[in-house]
Formats: C-alpha cells, sequence, structure tokens
C-alpha cells in the first residue's frame, strides 16, 4: 500500500508564498504523475496542476504563473511551490499520486492554507 504525507501548510499574509511538501512511502512503483488538488470551503475539489514522470506539467488557469510543481523521483516527492498568494487560494491542499499497474490514484490527508487580506 502506498502512502502520501503532505507538510507545509499554515496561515500567510496575501502575496507572501508557502511550500508544500508530499511523500510517498510504502510499496511504490510505477508513478505516472504526482500532483495536487485543493478543496475550498463549500466548494468542490479542483485541480491545481500536475507532474509526469518525464517533468510534463499541467496548471489550472487560476495559478498559472504563481504556482510550479516539482519532483524529486529520488525521494518519491511532490513540491508545490505557491507564490503571489491570494485569498482566493485558501483552500485544503491535498496531493495525490497515480501509480500502479491500474493506475490507481492514491491521495494525501490535505493541509489547510489560510491566505489573510
Amino acid at each position: 500500500q502506498l502512502q502520501l504525507v503532505e507538510s507545509g501548510g499554515g496561515l500567510v499574509q496575501a502575496g507572501g508564498s508557502l511550500r508544500l511538501s508530499c511523500a510517498a512511502s510504502g510499496r511504490i512503483f510505477n508513478i505516472y504523475a504526482m500532483g495536487w488538488y485543493r478543496q475550498a470551503a463549500g466548494k468542490q475539489r479542483e485541480l491545481v496542476g500536475y507532474i509526469t514522470t518525464g517533468a510534463d506539467t499541467l496548471y489550472a488557469d487560476s495559478v498559472k504563473g504563481r504556482f510550479t510543481i516539482s519532483r524529486d523521483n529520488a525521494k518519491n516527492t511532490v513540491y508545490l511551490q505557491m507564490n503571489s498568494l491570494k485569498p482566493e487560494d485558501t483552500a485544503v491542499y491535498y496531493c495525490y499520486v497515480i501509480a500502479g499497474i491500474a493506475g490507481t490514484m492514491y491521495w494525501g490527508q490535505g493541509t489547510q492554507v489560510t491566505v489573510s487580506s
């Protein structure tokens, strides 16, 4: 079984930066993509972005130019660098991994990011 542990959330003022980390452990094989979703209070979960094994990335329009996703394959860790944060970025951020022969999606526990105005 693959487990994901997130860290790095917190409270930051608008215009500030935060870096989230998500480390995979356990039975790890064939990781195809790693990425992030977020869910604000009262809203549906939305994709923030992801990075493939080949380092291709995709971002939601709302975060393009401000957020960067990177990964350390040796550490099985994905990062989300968030700059120029806005109050509307406030949400619980969930990392995910698509791995295994069946392409199973695994989720982290979520970490709260709060941006004050």
